[in-house]
């Protein structure tokens, strides 16, 4: 069984009654290779909206303390999840995530590090351009666009690629990358700003 599939289907199932869903760019995610999927964070389910609305299996960085809890810390692993130590250098989980992009396969990671009280993007945490220089990954930019209000409207928009190959060429450092990554994420928000 796959649990993934099947935890897609029950965020679904659960979340649709609640929000009214709207998700744009789609077409724009990359079918094949290793992508960093990087978004802000406004609201706590913004990890399974997100892992709902890709098109490809995400594999998502979760705070370690959620794999202690008693139900869910069994589940997450089964949905992909892999746990991080906040606050400190989790070499564990930095091998994971690598291993993953240059397997191929999809890593989201919200780049604020936490998520914004206002809703205004915060500065990005260096990692996110580590990740996606060192991984031999492409990056997917998404913007989230609330708030999350019963039977509101909730946005979902994938912007374009950014391809890391230019930045790798030039040695770009971590904090430019992760610069570039946060201003795709702003300019998705400028663009629906006035549609939210």
């Amino acid at each position: 069984m796959n649990l993934y599939a099947v935890g897609k289907t029950l965020v679904k199932t659960a979340l649709s009654p609640l929000y009214r869903f709207q998700v744009e760019g789609i077409e724009k995610f990359p079918e094949t290779g290793g992508i960093l999927l990087c978004s802000n964070h406004i609201h706590a389910l913004d990890p399974p909206v997100v892992g709902m609305t890709a098109p490809r299996t995400v594999h998502f960085m979760a705070k370690e303390e959620l794999f202690k809890a008693p139900i869910l810390g069994s589940i997450l692993p089964k949905v992909n999840a892999f746990p991080v130590k906040r606050g400190m250098s989790d070499r564990e989980a930095l091998r994971t995530a690598l291993k993953l992009l240059k397997g191929g396969e999809v890593v989201g990671l919200f780049p604020e590090g936490t998520r914004s009280t206002d809703g205004v993007l915060k500065k990005g945490l260096s990692g996110a351009g580590f990740f996606a220089l060192r991984g031999n990954a492409d990056v997917m930019p998404c913007a989230l666009i609330g708030p999350y209000k019963p039977f509101g409207k909730v946005k979902v928009v994938y912007g374009d690629p950014i391809l890391m190959e230019p930045y790798r060429e030039r040695k770009a450092s971590a904090e430019e990358v992760t610069e570039a990554i946060m201003a795709s994420i702003q300019k998705i928000l400028d663009e629906n700003s006035e549609n939210k």
